[in-house]
């Protein structure tokens, strides 16, 4: 068992990973931004504030074991910052820094950081990202979680603390929220939607996968050093998805042909090439590094995980 230091434990990914672990035994600490914050009761916290170069982490760090950093300035659609990678580094480069420095003089022995599989880039074509690809980063969130990487493997080799590095893509389970959050709900109102013809595939991860993955990361001896992308087993196309989240309201599937090249004309004439990207373009994730160096194996199915997302919405345990 280990003492384990989470940042963003009040978050949608830091709130699960923080019930499991205890439920494992590990005595954790939660870092938190301000007073108001809530976790769970049974864990330890503390107040660190605003999290840049400046933040002091030192009671907060003290005798840990391991430092979990979930914590970041997230990716968002139409930023309006005046200069968006500044403001990410801030918090993504400069505050991961000052966490992992003050790790260091605390005697913490591993660092496990959470970054995004955007790091590696934005779409696949013929293979999937691998844990060794060449990273990629094109946006500004992208580009500061990258450098924090860096910066961690720099620190790393400087001091012997032990990093692991881990990628997700997009993340989901009981309360999530944004796009997929929004699909569930146009499949919930039976909308038909004309996304047959679209045979993209795309890798996701349950939070439970994701979280056990963490955990695994947190005290296997393998694990120090290295990447691991985070990802189901299972890519599917868009439309197989929304096939999946249907069966899970116990419903049809609404999707219909249409031809692609019109959908995608439509949503560009309408400016909206993001979206058109998300719904046809192709990420799929390899996640075999974490089970041939770790022996990681997901622990639900997409399925499963759709069931307790609809248990949810609909007022289910």
């Amino acid at each position: 068992m280990a003492n384990i230091l989470l940042t963003g434990a009040t978050g949608f990914v830091g709130g699960r990973l923080l019930s499991m672990l205890q439920e494992q035994g590990h005595q954790c600490r939660a870092a938190i931004r301000r007073p108001s914050s809530t976790v769970d009761v049974h864990a330890d916290s503390i107040v660190v504030g605003d999290i840049d170069a400046n933040t002091d982490w030192s009671t907060a760090v003290a005798g840990m074991d391991v430092v979990v950093h979930l914590a970041a300035r997230v990716h968002v659609m139409h930023d309006q910052a005046d200069n968006p990678l500044a403001e990410f580094r801030k918090i993504n480069l400069d505050g991961t820094r000052s966490l992992a420095e003050a790790a260091v003089k605390a005697g913490v022995k591993r660092f496990v950081y959470i970054s995004t599989i955007k790091v590696n880039g934005e779409r696949t074509k013929d293979k999937p990202f691998k844990a060794d690809d060449i990273p990629a980063p094109s946006d500004p969130y992208a580009i500061a979680k990258w450098e924090a990487e860096k910066n961690l493997r720099e620190i790393a080799q400087a001091t012997g603390l032990e990093v692991v590095i881990i990628r997700p893509p997009l993340v989901y389970g009981p309360g999530v929220k944004a796009n997929l959050q929004s699909l569930i709900k146009l499949v919930r109102k039976r909308i038909p939607l004309p996304l047959a013809g679209i045979k993209n595939k795309r890798s996701l991860v349950a939070l439970d996968n994701l979280a056990s993955l963490i955990m695994l990361a947190c005290v296997h001896p393998n694990a120090a050093g290295h990447v691991f992308l985070a990802a189901d087993d299972e890519a599917l196309s868009t439309a197989e998805l929304v096939g999946k989240i249907a069966k899970a309201f116990g419903q049809r599937s609404p999707v219909f042909y249409f031809p692609s090249r019109l959908i995608e004309f439509g949503i560009r004439l309408l400016g909206k090439q993001a979206v058109w990207q998300r719904l046809s373009g192709s990420l799929q994730v390899d996640n075999s590094a974490a089970k041939e160096l770790m022996g990681w194996q997901p622990v639900t199915s997409m399925d499963e995980e759709l069931e307790r997302i609809v248990q949810r919405m609909q007022g289910g345990n």
